[in-house]
């Protein structure tokens, strides 16, 4: 697997385009940030086409760039958990007051739940619900490449906030060793902030799960 990541905006948002290997054009992303016009430009001039963008969540600072997907990719199918289906059509709820806009687009096309198998542009890749950061948070496990997209469930060294609405502390340190810190050990981390990181790091220094 090919992955590209870029880190968009004033949040800092990691923002991964999957593809199958280097050659091939079409792709799928994993979240676009609050400010997403790197991705775009990164998309032009690759020549990619991406079919697919799934989301690890429904806060402002990751979907923000879902209408100029849609704009300039038209046919792109958009994927978000089912419990954070509304944060795309509720600014109330997707929290983009916080970021100093009002953001809310048309709903997701496909509605996605714990062990769903999303397959786009030859990327196979299993939804674990990872839900605490927010109700209908998601990691994306692709098992062959012994590697995890966590969203804003896990960072290095630390883990997601859980002071937002919907947000549940007890709940999502359940989710992280239920879910993550039951994989391979030397299973490759992406987080929706920061750096890449292991499960085996984790399990052996993050504070907030000893």
């Amino acid at each position: 697997m090919k992955i590209d990541t870029l880190t968009l905006g004033s949040y800092q948002t990691n923002c991964y385009v999957l593809r199958n290997n280097q050659a091939d054009k079409d792709c799928l992303i994993i979240d676009t940030g609050l400010e997403s016009s790197k991705l775009m430009n990164f998309l032009a001039e690759n020549d990619l086409n991406p079919l697919a963008a799934v989301f690890t969540h429904g806060h402002a600072d990751h979907i923000c760039g879902i209408p100029l997907l849609r704009e300039k990719y038209p046919d792109i199918k958009i994927y978000v958990h089912k419990l954070d289906a509304e944060m795309l059509t509720d600014s109330s709820k997707n929290l983009s007051m916080l970021a100093g806009t009002l953001f809310e687009t048309e709903p997701a096309d496909i509605l996605i739940e714990e062990d769903d198998m999303i397959e786009v542009a030859g990327i196979t890749l299993k939804t674990l619900h990872t839900p605490g950061h927010s109700p209908g948070g998601i990691s994306l496990y692709a098992q062959s490449e012994n590697i995890v997209f966590v969203g804003d469930s896990l960072f290095a060294d630390s883990v997601g906030r859980t002071d937002f609405t919907g947000g549940d502390g007890e709940l999502l340190i359940n989710s992280i060793k239920q879910k993550l810190l039951t994989l391979d050990a030397e299973t490759i981390c992406y987080p929706g902030h920061g750096p890449e990181t292991t499960i085996a790091q984790e399990k052996k220094y993050n504070p907030f799960l000893q």
